[in-house]
């Protein structure tokens, strides 16, 4: 195929794709940088049971799809830290608050990474046994991965994925709630 024929059809690719990419920018800038989002699941064990699964940092990979590793880490301003190996991006967290059986505090302690926040886990007792609400207070920094996480992925789809590897865990199919 001559050149001119290859370029007349390859141009305007090109033209559209940068194009699709400049709206997305343009439309992730206007979003909010910061978002709420909250998601809960009911478990038959007690809310003792369910903390000492959710804060044995250690033991995740056993349970949690996704993820392959988390290495503990020294204190990091006095309080526990961990870093978790999933996807191409360690995610290093410290913890904020552990106030067993009831509420765990985790913050990303990566500034460098494009999104960030706080993930709060409350565990209370529920008839049979225990309900885990999970709260994420994020930050995405960057535009392109701000409008993928709005409207292609979702703000929960994590929190999802976590809450049901957590009833796979106990051997329990869970069903994530608002």
């Amino acid at each position: 195929m001559p050149r001119t024929i290859v370029l007349k059809f390859i141009t305007p690719v090109l033209a559209v794709f940068s194009g699709a990419v400049v709206l997305i920018a343009v439309i992730g800038a206007l979003l909010p940088r910061r978002h709420l989002a909250t998601r809960t699941a009911v478990y038959r064990q007690t809310p003792a049971e369910l903390f000492a699964v959710i804060a044995n940092f250690a033991a995740m990979p056993s349970w949690r799809s996704g993820l392959s590793g988390v290495e503990i880490l020294p204190p990091n301003g006095g309080r526990a830290s961990f870093r978790e190996a999933a996807g191409r991006r360690p995610i290093t967290y410290v913890v904020l608050e552990n106030r067993p059986p009831e509420k765990l505090v985790l913050q990303i302690a990566d500034e460098k990474l494009p999104f960030g926040g706080t993930w709060t886990y409350e565990v209370s007792p529920e008839a049979g046994g225990a309900r885990l609400r999970i709260t994420e207070d994020g930050e995405i920094r960057n535009a392109l991965f701000r409008f993928l996480s709005r409207f292609v992925f979702g703000y929960t789809a994590t929190m999802d994925t976590y809450l049901r590897d957590l009833g796979r865990k106990f051997g329990e199919t869970v069903a994530p709630a608002t």
